[in-house]
């Protein structure tokens, strides 16, 4: 190794130039690397790649560290600046003074170093401190390469452990599933292996059981059946019934589960009918359910006398005139601790919800707007005139602590808070939210329960409504304006189980809404694309990419969001300079969604924005989400995906100007009433859909919603 030219300490990624054997020039290395060092000799493995821009590179995937063996290899190895108090001066001298042994005094007898002029013993103690980090390094580095992983895992295991990575790897290999990005259970259960962990061992069960059960909680599950539980996790990890029952015995000893006897005392006894709890979930649901009977049990405000006159003058402030269910929605919002809001679009619910905040304001009292999605948060903002922040933003997150700086022990100041697209928010969340109330606060969830559930666990407002603990306003009243949007229309024969409207139009006039039959899949895409590049922009006025969210219910198959993707960007960004990576590939101008929550970078699961710059020497992508700019690593690239079809599901919260939806036959799964009702909903100024008008018939006949186990609605009944 010749010269370090680039290094990112936060990931280890490396850009270095060495002399290869028998050939003439330095070749560049490209790859995560930690503790290399000039002088060194390494041993690769990898592959070859052309960087347009910087030429032939190898790109590391394995490598190995030989110390140097020459005196100028020698001499170029502690000089380089690794070893604080060493320089490339003080390097000469010691070579010179200790020849081919120089290493070993270094580590064995760093107190003859004094024989090199210019070295005291405050500079020998800081050599061997520096040396012995060095060497740990190292030492992780190789050891973690050595069990099968790669060097760029290896450097994120460094970065979460530090030098304790060596012991917590060899002690529990699966805790890399739950603290590594990108380590999944089986990644971690080969590591496993290679260390030699037996795959009949109870510790395996314990961690594939708990990986069983994180799933089923991605799934939105609240707690999970205790033999479905074990029958899943013995088909996963192909071991007897036995040894798992054991495990999740044993994770019941250790807390970290949860069992609860769902027998009731009526039914009965069923042997094993058990609720099994990830232990946090349980105690957020339990709390959650506690937190919200003692809130509605509080005394409420004590408005003065004539609040029906106070409103009059705020109808006249805001110059709007309520319609009586609004009115009522109001005035229960002052009378109530806990109030539900909720109904379909064009019911009036950001005007409610202006009328709240005024009225709360010209009482005196405080209020605070919050949402949970960034997109969720600004369009409250714009729709409603008052400020509106994240639910994360408003409870204070922090990203070093992992966790909520406002909770029971720091509350917020306010009086009232007011949560817009309540319908998206998990149990989770929900718990952190009430946690972080205030004695005095009140509590006011609007959204509409007809949507999808949220995409994390639980189906919170659905079972507080259906709890009856809690006074609900159920809006039903479509206003004059909103009863011209054939969206608005037609979203609501959805909601109540009938086709939607789609008469042909006379000549000149449009539609906000258009239902094109068309049952072969492949024609599906061939139109989609038609109408994204001609028909939409032409006669609408509206942006092929910025204005236009392609939805789809699958990712799968040919109108699935991945293929639609690759269609879409063939032909909105066929030029663009990109880089692969896996199945994806990534180019200048794309759009592009995050797909998890990153608050480090302030990103949001959701979050849609344009890539601006693929800077292939430095490994970054950058993206513009609405102005602000960030920066990922191509290490980070999992977290993105190109937007330009999108999952209904991930669209919660959002609205764009134009939606299109491809319903098919082959999304048979997924079809359900609710789905399409979410998807046109999305749409502000122009909804199509497109597809089979047997698929759209099967979706809207099925309203049965997707299974959850959840026990907050029974909780909210019985608890004290």
């Amino acid at each position: 190794m010749e010269r370090i030219t680039y290094y990112n300490e936060e990931n280890n990624f490396t850009v270095a130039r060495l002399q290869e054997k028998g050939k003439k020039g330095l070749t560049t290395i490209v790859g995560r690397m930690a503790g290399i060092t000039p002088g060194e000799s390494l041993k690769l493995s990898g592959e070859w790649v052309h960087n347009q821009k910087y030429g032939e590179q190898f790109q590391v995937e394995q490598y190995e560290i030989i110390t140097p063996s020459t005196l100028n290899g020698l001499e170029k190895y502690l000089g380089s600046g690794m070893i604080k108090g060493i320089g490339p001066v003080m390097a000469r001298r010691i070579v010179k003074t200790f020849r081919l042994q120089t290493l070993d005094i270094i580590e064995n007898s760093p107190e003859k170093l004094s024989q090199v002029e210019g070295i005291g013993q405050k500079r020998i103690e800081m050599i061997k401190k520096a040396w012995d980090e060095h060497k740990e390094i190292k030492e992780i580095m190789i050891f973690l390469q050595g069990h099968g992983v790669s060097a760029s895992h290896s450097a994120r295991i460094f970065k979460q452990y530090g030098n304790e990575a060596i012991n917590i790897v060899k002690e529990n290999p699966y805790r890399l599933a739950a603290d590594i990005r990108g380590i999944g259970f089986v990644t971690a259960d080969r590591i496993a292996r290679n260390l030699g962990i037996d795959p009949a061992s109870v510790i395996r069960a314990e961690e594939g059981a708990l990986f069983v059960l994180r799933e089923f909680m991605n799934e939105g599950h609240v707690y999970y059946p205790y033999e479905p539980l074990v029958d899943k996790t013995v088909e996963l990890l192909e071991v007897e019934r036995e040894i798992v029952v054991r495990a999740i015995a044993n994770l019941f000893e250790q807390r970290r589960v949860i069992l609860e006897d769902l027998n009731s005392a009526e039914g009965p006894f069923i042997p094993n009918n058990k609720a099994v709890y990830l232990a946090p979930f349980y105690t957020v649901e339990k709390n959650l359910a506690k937190k919200l009977l003692i809130l509605k049990h509080k005394k409420p405000f004590q408005p003065p006398t004539g609040l029906e006159a106070v409103l009059s003058r705020v109808e006249k402030k805001l110059q709007i005139r309520l319609a009586p269910m609004q009115k009522e929605a109001v005035l229960k919002a002052i009378q109530n601790r806990v109030l539900v809001i909720t109904g379909g679009p064009g019911t009036g619910k950001t005007t409610i919800i202006r009328a709240i905040l005024e009225l709360s304001r010209t009482l005196g009292f405080r209020s605070l707007l919050t949402a949970p999605t960034g997109r969720a948060a600004r369009r409250m903002k714009e729709a409603a005139g008052y400020e509106a922040v994240t639910i994360h933003r408003l409870l204070e997150y922090s990203p070093a602590r992992g966790s909520f700086q406002r909770n029971a022990d720091n509350p917020l100041d306010t009086d009232m808070v007011i949560v817009d697209e309540a319908s998206m928010i998990d149990i989770i969340l929900m718990y952190q939210l009430v946690n972080a109330l205030p004695p005095r606060a009140s509590f006011i969830l609007v959204g509409d329960v007809n949507q999808l559930p949220p995409v994390g666990p639980g189906n919170v407002l659905n079972e507080i409504i259906a709890s009856g603990k809690f006074e609900v306003v159920t809006l039903t009243d479509i206003f004059r304006q909103s009863r011209e949007s054939r969206i608005v229309v037609n979203a609501h024969r959805i909601n109540s189980g009938k086709f939607p409207l789609n008469e042909t139009l006379p000549p000149g006039e449009r539609s906000d809404f258009y239902f094109i039959v068309e049952d072969d899949p492949q024609l599906v895409v061939e139109k989609i694309l038609k109408l994204c590049t001609h028909h939409i922009p032409r006669r609408f006025g509206l942006h092929g990419v910025s204005d236009i969210q392609v939805l789809t219910p699958m990712y799968r198959g040919i109108t699935g969001v991945d293929n639609l993707n690759v269609q879409l960007q063939r032909v909105f960004n066929a030029g663009g300079y990109g880089i692969d990576r896996g199945s994806r590939t990534y180019k200048v101008r794309d759009k592009v969604m995050q797909l998890v929550n990153n608050y480090d970078k302030e990103v949001f699961n959701g979050d849609i924005g344009f890539i601006t710059e693929i800077d292939e020497q430095q490994k970054l992508v950058r993206v513009d989400f609405e102005g602000r700019h960030v920066s990922y690593e191509f290490s980070e690239l999992d977290e993105l995906v190109t937007a330009y079809a999108i999952s209904v599901h991930k669209a919660q919260g959002s609205e764009y100007p134009a939606v299109i939806m491809p319903v098919m036959i082959q999304h048979y799964m997924l079809l359900q009433r609710n789905l399409i009702y979410t998807g046109i909903t999305r749409g502000k100024k122009l909804v199509i859909l497109i597809g089979s008008k047997k698929a759209l018939a099967i979706a809207i006949r099925n309203n049965k919603p997707q299974l959850r186990y959840t026990m907050l609605g029974e909780r909210l009944n019985f608890e004290q």
